[in-house]
């Protein structure tokens, strides 16, 4: 497969020890609190751990939002926000905003956070395994899921959980809605990269890869126009990356188009459709240089010189080389001026997000033990400076 991805750095974070002194008024309601601590630590060190994998990483999720539901859920047999939502203060910063942080008193914003930075790592996972030389079908699989699980995190902490947030999310930052689409529409398209590789070892019909092709080229597409009301300076890098997908895999679909028109006899068309890919391929090529040139968050990469690159623009050139040879000695066709007009729907292969629920909550956050949460005793807050987690 050997596939190259942007990818935007992790957020960070402030360590939050959870020392509730004197709100906490019973053993067990300190255990929650012990327990709140080590398994949000024991979660930000699985996102910068190589040995870590998607079962892993669940495991490790699952054991912090089972607690953490536990001061966002009503636990009183009342519809009343739980008394415990809004006694912590979090830190967090944005993939595209450097080290600047937010902070919310608010422990619904931690939730969001960490689950984005969750989703982050399942795509940081799947473009470690999809980078490989050699991909092996159910590491393919896993690159596959991975992606798909992501869109699913983001879409659901888009449609269930940002909405929940008292402070809404300022321009730029990755809970706003331009940002969180972005990162699904990408998610998609990149998991639908994968269906193609797959497409093209098991030598299936040209048509459908050109049509998903073409849909994972309008992904793109659609991502890149999500983002271009930002500000450049934080989003233009990623911009540039959704941009030369889009023409990279125009290309890939007039190529594989090219070669329906040929075995159906359509020989000029089949040429014309070739000299669209190269003209694609070309500008896909100039944007490789300007996204290494461009400064802003995300990975330093030379996506020209990457095998699935190079792979395109042999194929492009054997391809177009063999119509003109075909044309020449047996068909004769004149070329159109236009290139063939591409209004493919693919009937397969198309990813959709995995869709995400939390885990159930935790047995240790009972009523009984909730109840013996004190808030008219006070608590110490963390003053503490935002811990990178990258």
């Amino acid at each position: 497969m050997a596939h190259w991805f942007h990818r935007n750095p992790l957020k960070a974070t402030a360590p939050v020890s959870f020392n509730f002194y004197g709100v906490a008024g019973s053993p067990a309601a300190n255990k929650i609190c012990n327990d709140l601590r080590t398994t949000r630590a024991r979660l930000l060190e699985m996102f910068t751990d190589i040995t870590c994998n998607p079962e892993i990483m669940k495991n490790a999720t699952d054991a912090y939002f089972s607690l953490l539901q536990g001061f966002i859920m009503p636990l009183d047999g009342t519809t009343q926000e739980n008394k415990m939502r809004f006694i912590q203060n979090f830190k967090w910063t944005d993939t595209l905003q450097g080290n600047t942080p937010s902070a919310q008193q608010d422990a619904v914003f931690e939730l969001v956070s960490m689950a984005f930075n969750v989703a982050i790592w399942y795509t940081k996972f799947a473009s470690r395994m999809a980078g490989k030389e050699n991909v092996s079908e159910t590491e393919a699989k896993d690159v596959h899921r991975s992606l798909k699980v992501a869109a699913g995190i983001f879409k659901n902490l888009k449609d269930v959980h940002i909405p929940r947030l008292i402070t809404p999310a300022e321009k730029g930052r990755d809970l706003e809605p331009r940002v969180i689409d972005a990162y699904i529409i990408q998610c998609q398209a990149e998991a639908q990269e994968v269906t193609i590789a797959r497409a093209i070892e098991l030598k299936h019909n040209a048509t459908i890869i050109a049509a998903l092709a073409f849909e994972t080229a309008n992904f793109y597409q659609k991502a890149d126009h999500t983002l271009n009301t930002l500000e450049p300076e934080c989003s233009s890098k990623w911009r540039k990356y959704l941009q030369l997908k889009q023409l990279f895999y125009m290309a890939y679909a007039y190529c594989y188009h090219g070669q329906t028109l040929l075995a159906s006899d359509k020989c000029g068309e089949a040429i014309r459709s070739l000299q669209e890919a190269e003209k694609c391929y070309s500008r896909a090529e100039s944007l490789c240089k300007e996204y290494r040139q461009t400064k802003g968050p995300g990975t330093t990469a030379k996506p020209s010189e990457q095998l699935f690159f190079l792979k395109l623009g042999g194929l492009i050139k054997m391809t177009l080389e063999k119509c003109q040879r075909e044309n020449g000695f047996i068909y004769f066709h004149k070329v159109p001026a236009e290139p063939p007009q591409l209004d493919m729907k693919a009937s397969y292969g198309l990813a959709e997000p995995v869709p995400f629920e939390l885990p159930p909550l935790s047995e240790q956050c009972t009523p009984e033990v909730y109840a013996t949460f004190d808030l008219t005793k006070g608590a110490k807050n963390d003053k503490v400076h935002t811990k990178s987690v990258i």
